[in-house]
C-alpha cells in the first residue's frame, strides 16, 4: 500500500535562479544517487510542481516510509541539499525545508453518500 503527501516550498524569487533551478531537475539532470535515496527511502513517485517562486511536491510513499537512509549516500545527498540551498527559501524559519501541507478538501468526501 501507499498514500500521498503534499509538501511546499518556496524559491528564491530571481527569475535566473528560478529558471536554474529547473535545469537541475530536468530528466536526467538530477544525480542518479538522489534518485537512488530517494526511491529507497520510500517514496514510489514523486512530482513537483512549481507556480511562480512556489513549489509543491506530491509523493506517493510506501507504508514504510520513511525507510532508514543508506549512509554511503549521505555525502552526496548532503552536497545535493548545499547546492539546492542557494535557489531554495523554506516558507517557516524553523522545521523542516519542504513543509508538510494539510488536505483541506477531497471531491470524494463532498460526494460520499
Amino acid at each position: 500500500m501507499t498514500y500521498r503527501i503534499v509538501t511546499a516550498l518556496d524559491l528564491v524569487d530571481d527569475a535566473a535562479l528560478i529558471a536554474a533551478y529547473r535545469e537541475r531537475h530536468a530528466p536526467g539532470a538530477v544525480w542518479p544517487e538522489i534518485v537512488r535515496d530517494i526511491v529507497q527511502r520510500g517514496y514510489r513517485e514523486m512530482e513537483i510542481w512549481q507556480v511562480a517562486d512556489r513549489l509543491v511536491m506530491i509523493a506517493e510513499v510506501e507504508d514504510d516510509f520513511p525507510r532508514a537512509a543508506d549512509p554511503a549516500l549521505q555525502p552526496v545527498v548532503a552536497s545535493w541539499e548545499t547546492a539546492m540551498d542557494v535557489y531554495q527559501k523554506p516558507i517557516a524559519a524553523a522545521g523542516p525545508k519542504w513543509a508538510v501541507m494539510e488536505r483541506i478538501f477531497s471531491l470524494a468526501d463532498q460526494t460520499a453518500g
